[in-house]
């Protein structure tokens, strides 16, 4: 079932979202991959503050090629999400209620989506140069010196998701599997 939805994040959207959707959402969303979680880690640990808050938000695992004259952003496809797994309960305990990715999550995200009411949603891969275009807005907001792997504010319209973990912990790569077996 297609849904759309806005950000910041809402009890009653995330409720609403099931394994399976198509999800396009138009708002402000987050860049942040290995380096960024790690650092945002080691500072809420810390009691420091980070580049911008958590709650209700939504945190792409992306970091975009350079842009090109004309445009906003470079490719923006997905990176491998198990790689913030370590982070993600953290920064959910923090306000965190969605993330786009690729990939299986490990048990204590799924567990921590489920605690939080979350969501967790995938991009096409191989997809950046098309998604790169739902991308308005774009601007580093933190970790400059990560390069590509800074932290980016993004203003998406319609950017075009799918749920794989939803807030009551069904998971599409699981009910896929059993659905498409022989």
């Amino acid at each position: 079932m297609d849904k759309y939805i806005t950000t910041p994040l809402n009890v009653t959207a995330i409720n609403n979202l099931n394994a399976g959707d198509y999800v396009y959402i138009t708002g402000t969303i987050y860049s942040a991959r290995d380096a960024a979680h790690k650092r945002m880690y080691e500072s809420i640990l810390k009691g420091e503050e980070i580049p911008f808050d958590l709650k209700n938000s939504i945190v792409y695992y992306l970091g975009p090629t350079p842009e090109r004259e004309g445009q906003v952003i470079g490719s923006a496809g997905p990176t491998t999400s198990s790689r913030m797994d370590k982070y993600t309960p953290l920064l959910m305990e923090h306000g965190l209620k969605g993330m786009i990715g690729k990939g299986k999550r490990s048990v204590e995200v799924i567990d921590s989506i489920i605690k939080h009411k979350g969501v967790y949603l995938a991009a096409v891969g191989g997809a950046g140069a098309l998604l790169s275009k739902k991308i308005i807005r774009s601007k580093i907001i933190g970790y400059e010196d990560l390069g590509t792997e800074a932290i980016r504010e993004m203003y998406v319209e319609n950017f075009p998701t799918i749920v794989v973990v939803d807030s009551k912990g069904n998971n599409l790569y699981e009910t896929a599997v059993k659905e498409f077996s022989c």
